[in-house]
């Protein structure tokens, strides 16, 4: 699916990690992406019901996750990028530290969280044969990158999240834990799918068991969602 704005055209632009895809196909990029002009963001709906993933996970805490604390990081943003266009008119730089600091959490923030409902799926779909071969190539099988992804995403320290990703100068696959939303990150990979593990997320549901979480999401997991946009990064590199 095109659109006739080029800011849309996200992948041309370089900013795949920017663009989301639903099982379906892609997210519009203005969910992730400024509009209204370049300081304002707004919140994606979700690809699915909010009881769509019940029981592995619950409606009330869907819907408070996304729209109390997916929509406070989209308010974060906007208000970041007021508070940095008034700096920049009246030459203040003296809080550019914390600006930037915010602008980075509640940007990631934002975008994370847009990738990680598109990272479930309530048909638990299969992991689709390109995305296998290249598990294959990088962890050794498809199951040895699940339990990794798995183990990595439990072990994350405190907040943070599980992600599988690519990167294009090997062109492999790597599996990270991003601590917060922006740290222990590697400068151009591109998120394939993501698993939130802020308390929030499930905490409601799951209390202080992580570890159940993580297995019940990886039942969730929307490898198809992976695989596309994995084939849209390689397809970008080679252009």
């Amino acid at each position: 699916m095109t659109t006739g704005r080029s800011r849309r055209d996200v992948l041309k632009a370089g900013s795949l990690a920017l663009l989301g895809m639903s099982a379906a196909g892609r997210i519009e990029a203005a969910e992730i992406a400024p509009e209204g002009g370049d300081t304002t963001y707004t919140l994606p709906p979700l690809p699915y019901g909010y009881d769509a993933l019940a029981p592995l996970y619950d409606e009330k805490t869907l819907r408070i996750h996304h729209t109390k604390h997916h929509a406070g990081y989209v308010r974060g943003l906007n208000s970041t990028l007021e508070k940095l266009a008034a700096a920049r008119k009246a030459g203040d730089y003296s809080s550019i530290k914390a600006l930037s600091r915010d602008l980075a959490f509640n940007g990631s923030g934002h975008v994370l969280h847009t990738l990680f409902w598109n990272s479930m799926s309530p048909p638990q779909p299969d992991v689709p044969d390109g995305l296998a071969k290249h598990m294959a190539k990088s962890f050794g099988s498809v199951e040895a990158a699940k339990s990794q992804f798995a183990a990595a995403t439990k072990a994350v320290e405190a907040s943070g999240w599980g992600l599988l990703v690519y990167e294009p100068m090997a062109d492999k696959l790597l599996i990270l834990q991003a601590e917060k939303h922006q740290n222990l990150s590697i400068w151009g990979v591109t998120p394939l799918l993501v698993c939130d593990v802020w308390e929030h997320a499930y905490y409601l549901q799951y209390a202080n068991d992580r570890g159940t979480w993580v297995d019940n999401f990886m039942k969730m997991a929307n490898w198809p969602f992976a695989a596309a946009r994995l084939e849209q990064a390689r397809r970008a590199m080679a252009m």
